[in-house]
């Protein structure tokens, strides 16, 4: 079998398995969970095999012409590089593990039938992003993801927050695709196709006339898509949806695709500095907003999407200096340790009972309760500080090397003050990710919250793919710097002194800092009984966690005792906690300069059609009306009163004929 067949087949096995499963989820549901299992199973051994046989050498490439069209032609193309082919692994991987993880979170779930199929089917288009070699295909799975998630995000619809939280989604990521496909329609007339490779050939030639509002534009796509500020506040309320599905959109789909579409087409961005610089300011900004959010929050899944927020940004600033080797590289690693992560804490939701959102405060004696998720967590966590020797430390430093690259003037692929951008904001938020790591890592394992009530030991499909996640999140990054300059590029990945050495120590000093506040806070809370909030230093601290998680359920809701007093973020942050906790209030922002003159304008518009519109139309259809009104009144049928009105008009027009006749 080619290369080209068994790449087709990537794609094709998880919609054909989210087909089956929705015509077979009511009459034969003994079949849905093979038909979940196995077709995602089945497509990830067949993307190692089409990694093994690229070998990170010439792309692979393909292309047959859907219809004509008269102008550009689209064409169902594939352009499978090194990128690709990795890319395409690590969904594979980790949508296996989210499908084999569902069959036991979700085994109660009545609906789980079509959330297999919803997750197979994010499954597909992530991978038809990942292989297409034509932009109007790959826009076909840029859009089939959006709509999966805003169902998948919506899947606890009986409850307000899940149905708050899809709509948000759908909406925010559809507002920054209204451009992008302005973007879209913009390079394509300009290189001519569609396809990938004739477009990156038409920027190689200077043939592409307006790089700089096109790369803008599909930024706007990127921003919504990838959760990159300013369009990144639907991707916290959509934890609203089962942890499984947090797990999938963060580590390998959906959020995933934004960094990777511009990887594919980082040349056109190169060939506008003002669009990297832009770039650059957008990635330093959702770093450090994210992880200073992050360091507020009390649930669990909040506190790791402000973490993706943030390493997306990374992901981001590495595209920003030029480089889509390290910015694919974290990708990968990223992927293995977030998606444990979310697991993780979905084993711990699944232990207390509930199937929504845990609040750290909350939480007590979980070590012993969840040792499968204490270790794999630690571990995974690790990596996201960027602790050596763990993955997350060699992907990370990749992208601080390159950016000092820019900085020294080593490299020429981008502007030198989105190299210090990058490399400041990247310094500063390796300290705070590492804060935020401890601070999580303390709350849900040391914590002195109220303790729940044991709901038993988890599914061994759940706590054994925990331990296959863990092994990419402790030895991804050694083994890969070395072997990945092959498929990327031929690019060095290797940590550099300066930026180890600087950022090794701020991660240090940002868990010894959080350590210290936290034992401080302990001892502060240690005179004060439990649930006493009111007690603290901080006598507010009850609201500003209301204020925090509003509108969410708290996982502990049979507990009666409020939650633990000693958190390290409010001590840190200070009074920047209430903003933090908040998400700065950008969603406030948004409400006032758009959703309020929306909704005026809706209401003037509704006035103008009911008082001025409806007046018009109820007068046109008056006034005929009161004519034929009183033409039927004189219609009585008495013929002496028509002879007196003849003989009354008789004597009007020969008084008026007499008149005239004076008056001439």
């Amino acid at each position: 079998m080619t290369t080209t067949t068994l790449a087709v087949l990537v794609p094709l096995l998880p919609f054909l398995g989210a087909a089956a499963g929705l015509l077979l989820g009511r009459t034969a549901p003994g079949f849905v969970r093979p038909l979940a299992v196995l077709p995602t199973l089945t497509s990830l051994v067949l993307a190692a095999l089409v990694a093994v046989r690229q070998g990170g050498d010439q792309a692979v490439d393909a292309a047959t012409e859907l219809t004509p069209t008269g102008s550009v032609p689209i064409e169902l193309a594939l352009h499978i590089d090194g990128f690709a082919a990795l890319t395409a692994v690590l969904v594979g991987v980790v949508a296996s593990c989210v499908q084999i993880y569902s069959t036991g979170y979700l085994r109660d779930d009545p609906r789980y039938p079509s959330y297999a199929a919803l997750v197979s089917l994010f499954t597909s288009a992530m991978l038809l992003v990942v292989y297409s070699g034509d932009l109007m295909v790959l826009l076909v799975g840029w859009e089939v993801m959006g709509i999966c998630s805003y169902f998948l995000v919506g899947h606890y619809w009986e409850t307000p927050e899940a149905r708050a939280a899809s709509l948000k989604a759908f909406l925010v990521t559809k507002l920054g695709d209204v451009p992008f496909l302005i973007g879209l329609f913009a390079l394509a007339g300009d290189a001519g196709s569609f396809r990938i490779t004739r477009v990156l050939g038409a920027v190689a030639s200077g043939g592409i006339d307006h790089p700089t509002p096109i790369a803008l534009l599909l930024l706007a796509g990127v921003a919504g898509k990838s959760a990159q500020f300013p369009l990144h506040t639907w991707l916290p309320d959509a934890m609203a949806g089962p942890t499984p599905v947090s797990a999938l959109i963060h580590a390998a789909t959906m959020v995933a695709a934004g960094v990777y579409f511009i990887a594919r087409l980082l040349p056109l961005f190169q060939a506008s500095q003002a669009a990297l610089v832009v770039l650059a300011v957008m990635a330093a900004v959702t770093m450090a907003g994210s992880a200073l959010a992050a360091l507020a929050q009390d649930d669990i899944k909040r506190v790791l999407a402000y973490s993706t927020i943030g390493q997306l940004g990374y992901m981001s600033g590495a595209l920003a200096v030029g480089d889509r080797g390290a910015a694919v590289f974290h990708l990968l690693t990223h992927g293995a340790f977030k998606a444990l992560l979310f697991l993780a804490a979905g084993v711990i939701i699944h232990a207390a009972g509930t199937n929504s959102l845990a609040a750290m405060s909350r939480m007590r004696n979980l070590r012993d309760r969840v040792p499968d998720a204490y270790w794999t967590m630690t571990v995974a966590l690790l990596a996201l500080a960027a602790i050596p020797p763990f993955s997350g430390f060699f992907s990370k430093e990749a992208v601080l090397g390159v950016a000092e690259h820019v900085v020294t003037g080593h490299t020429e692929h981008a502007p030198a003050s989105a190299g210090w951008i990058v490399l400041l904001s990247g310094l500063l938020t390796a300290f705070l990710t590492a804060a935020y790591a401890m601070r999580l890592w303390l709350l849900a394992f040391r914590g002195r919250g109220a303790e729940a009530p044991d709901h038993g030991s988890q599914p061994l499909t759940m706590t054994a793919v925990l331990w296959v996640l863990a092994v990419p999140s402790l030895a991804l990054g050694g083994f890969a710097f070395r072997v990945l300059p092959d498929w990327f590029d031929g690019r060095d990945l290797s940590p550099t002194l300066t930026t180890s050495v600087l950022g090794t120590g701020v991660a240090l000093a940002g868990g010894i800092v959080t350590y210290a506040a936290w034992r401080h806070t302990t001892a502060l809370a240690a005179r004060v009984p439990l649930g006493a909030v009111a007690a603290h230093p901080e006598g507010d601290a009850a609201q500003v966690e209301a204020e925090a998680i509003a509108s969410h359920k708290p996982a502990y809701g049979t507990v009666a005792a409020a939650p633990d007093p000693a958190d390290p973020g409010r001590l840190l942050l200070g009074p920047m906690h209430r903003h933090a906790a908040l998400g700065f209030r950008l969603d406030a922002v948004y409400a006032a300069v758009f959703v309020r003159p929306v909704q005026a304008g809706a209401r003037l518009v509704r006035f103008l059609d009911r008082e001025v519109v409806e007046t018009y139309v109820r007068g046109a259809g008056a006034l005929p009306r009161w004519l034929g009104t009183a033409v039927r009144r004189a219609q009585t049928g008495n013929v002496q009163t028509y002879v007196s009105a003849l003989l009354a008009g008789a004597v009007v027009l020969a008084v008026a004929a007499v008149l005239v006749a004076t008056g001439a």
